[in-house]
């Protein structure tokens, strides 16, 4: 019998498509949304090849105890519905808040929730937990030339005064929920993605970049800045993301932190890749001066995975072409 592994956030960009790869090597997968009922999103991942062998259960980390039903009888849990959060719930953006105010209305319910979800885990005898985090946690002050996933965090408090509350959040649930693994000896692994590039599964993750902005350039629309940025920005494809995430858990020596990442690439170089895909696309006004260096990562640990990672072209070829194939188109109106 296949085992069964809990995807907590089944609908969300990250969880669809380790659903989508779970399935295609036969798990049975329970996968966790805020409302089951919401067929709108259910039904694309019902039309996934071998969704027989997917359930789905209403669960919502803000309330202790709507976990355990899909956590139960499951091997592992992965947890991807740890979203980031830009606005308050009085719609108060995250960097207009103070310290108070950011940590109770941005840090602490996404924190809460990931312990919460772990000790429902705990509860049910689970030992194997993979974690979607982001690199915003890896961004130590004074920064470094090369960054690794083991030496280098940012620093929450820095994050603070900066009012940089949402990407504080990861940082302090990372470390919470390595020491609550380390605590209860559960086997935990972390990935840290950013710039997620490929195929979605459902239609609203189109309304958010690398879709949006690619999509109006396909269409004649102006790119996404009007003079190339001297800036880089990390990205993989989430096919070979949801790899890594199954990696993580298949392989029993996995455990602490692995970049989800391809590479960094300048701005530059990516509108140049673009325009050699879509030749009649315009262009941001050039970039002036000298560019900078990308960041630059260790691998070791992420290639440690053995998961093949497709290049920049290619990553940017596949997505470009799948958009081109108007994805949805019977689905959207």
């Amino acid at each position: 019998m296949s085992k069964t592994i809990c995807v907590a956030g089944a609908s969300g960009l990250v969880g669809s498509n380790i659903v989508r790869e779970a399935l295609s090597r036969g798990y049975q997968v329970n996968g966790t949304m805020r409302n089951v009922t919401t067929q709108e999103r259910t039904k694309y991942l019902h039309r996934l090849k071998r969704s027989e062998n997917l359930k789905l259960f209403s669960a919502d980390m803000q309330v202790t105890g709507t976990f355990n039903d899909a956590l139960s009888g499951a091997d592992a849990v992965f947890i991807t519905c740890l979203i980031p959060t830009y606005r308050g719930p009085t719609g108060v953006l995250a960097r207009e808040m103070d310290y108070e105010q950011g940590c109770r209305e941005i840090v602490k319910p996404t924190v809460d929730g990931c312990l919460g979800i772990l000790r429902s885990a705990h509860d049910e005898g689970i030992k194997k937990v993979i974690i979607c985090s982001s690199t915003s946690s890896t961004n130590p002050i004074p920064s470094v030339s090369n960054k690794n996933e083991v030496d280098h965090w940012s620093d929450e408090n820095e994050q603070f005064k900066a009012q940089k509350f949402t990407s504080a959040t990861k940082t302090v649930l990372e470390k919470a929920a390595l020491e609550f693994a380390n605590q209860n000896k559960i086997r935990l692994s972390i990935i840290l993605p950013t710039g997620l590039y490929g195929e979605a599964i459902l239609p609203e993750h189109l309304n958010h970049n690398p879709f949006a902005w690619l999509k109006r350039i396909i269409e004649g629309d102006a790119p996404r800045h009007d003079i190339t940025p001297n800036d880089s920005a990390s990205m993989i494809h989430l096919d070979d993301l949801a790899n890594l995430f199954l990696a993580a858990y298949e392989n029993p020596t996995a455990r602490g932190r692995y970049f989800g990442v391809l590479d960094s690439f300048h701005w530059r170089d990516i509108y140049s890749e673009c325009q050699k895909i879509l030749p009649n696309m315009r262009m941001p006004k050039p970039l002036q001066g000298k560019p900078i260096l990308s960041t630059s990562f260790d691998f070791s640990r992420r290639d440690s995975l053995g998961v093949h990672i497709r290049d920049f072209p290619t990553l940017l070829r596949q997505t470009i072409e799948w958009l081109q194939s108007n994805p949805f188109t019977n689905d959207i109106q």
